[in-house]
């Protein structure tokens, strides 16, 4: 504490006042107040160290300054002490219950008097330097948590560009499907089964993962990848592989990143998982219901509604109309029914998205 420490001391009563200034002017900087309502006034234009208030007085007493100094997260950490002529136990747990470090009888003895203001600075500045460290260490992790969210942003946007790069049908198709995602993932967490681990933070962190969804396609020889018409069943197979090819990348980018690479988890699910289908008919591990983790049953129904209503060099754009028909004539079948009720749910917002991110 640089300075001399300042104490207000509060008292209605003229010779108490000047007993403990004249007590406390060496020592300290003082100010006094002869009511409640001015001890607040100097409270309010400056932020005393100590508060040294008489219980008794007329008008505003004592407990009640103490009430609304410590009502006011301005002023609620600086330290009172009462004094008081009244000495019954009942009288000091009240006080002190109201938020009062100590309790000092009158008449006063200087060196108690004192020697209670010191240790009460001493705790004070503790509790200062604790509080700005508090804020140091707050502002430090929020800064480290920037970093790492700046690495997950870049590490993203890099294997982003790396995909669009080689597919020339991407298009906004990324921008959609991230939209797409961070709706749905909204409307099924109205569901008390959702509610507890689709947070905002956890939904923030899914619709960033799903940019990468089709990452593996950067292992697709060009000649299948951008062929203009549709493929053979031998150069499906292949297609097909970009699934287990972007988990494997994914997982293989995680494993450099160590702890800072935790984010990647949900992209892997979604790379590998997001063709897998509700009845198991799909690849690459036909898998069924729930054992497909949600994050892939989410990106499954938006990745075939993008795709449908999206123009394809082999296909015209399908309407808003006939592609949530057939997103509903695949519940129970290709997609989840618990997403496929909130896609239905959500079509509105999911037709706005869409609009805001057209391809030119």
């Amino acid at each position: 504490m640089q300075g001399k420490a300042s104490i207000l001391v509060v008292d209605d009563t003229p010779a108490n006042l000047s007993l403990m200034a004249n007590l406390l002017v060496e020592q300290y900087d003082i100010r006094v107040a002869n009511s409640g309502a001015r001890a607040l006034e100097l409270v309010a234009s400056a932020l005393p160290d100590l508060i040294l208030l008489d219980v008794m007085m007329p008008e505003m007493d004592g407990h009640e300054v103490c009430r609304r100094l410590k009502s006011d997260p301005h002023t609620e950490r600086v330290p009172i002490i009462f004094l008081t002529a009244q000495n019954s136990v009942e009288d000091e747990e009240k006080c002190l219950l109201m938020g009062a470090v100590d309790f000092i009888h009158k008449p006063i003895s200087p060196p108690i008097v004192l020697a209670r203001i010191k240790i009460h600075l001493q705790v004070k500045s503790w509790q200062d330097f604790l509080q700005d460290q508090n804020v140091w260490l707050k502002k430090e992790v929020e800064s480290r948590l920037s970093e790492v969210n700046n690495l997950q942003e870049a590490s993203i946007m890099v294997m982003v560009s790396l995909a669009e790069f080689r597919d020339e049908c991407t298009g906004n198709h990324i921008r959609r499907t991230q939209e797409y995602v961070s709706i749905l993932a909204g409307q099924l967490a109205l569901l008390p089964k959702y509610a507890n681990l689709l947070t905002s933070q956890y939904i923030e962190l899914l619709a960033k993962s799903s940019a990468l969804h089709d990452i593996g396609k950067i292992a697709i020889p060009d000649h299948i990848l951008l062929k203009p018409g549709r493929h053979t069943p031998e150069e499906f197979e292949v297609m097909k592989s970009h699934s287990v090819r972007g988990y494997e990348m994914l997982r293989t980018a995680g494993g450099y990143m160590g702890d800072r690479g935790n984010f990647l988890i949900l992209a892997m699910d979604i790379a590998r998982s997001h063709h897998e289908k509700w009845d198991g008919s799909g690849y690459p591990d036909g898998l069924n219901g729930e054992l497909i983790s949600l994050s892939a049953r989410i990106m499954a129904v938006v990745d075939v509604f993008d795709a449908l209503i999206s123009k394809r060099p082999y296909k015209a754009a399908m309407s808003h109309e006939k592609a949530f028909a057939i997103i509903n004539e695949g519940s129970r079948t290709h997609f989840d029914p618990e997403i496929v009720d909130a896609f239905n749910n959500a079509q509105s917002d999911l037709l706005r998205s869409a609009a805001m991110w057209t391809d030119l």
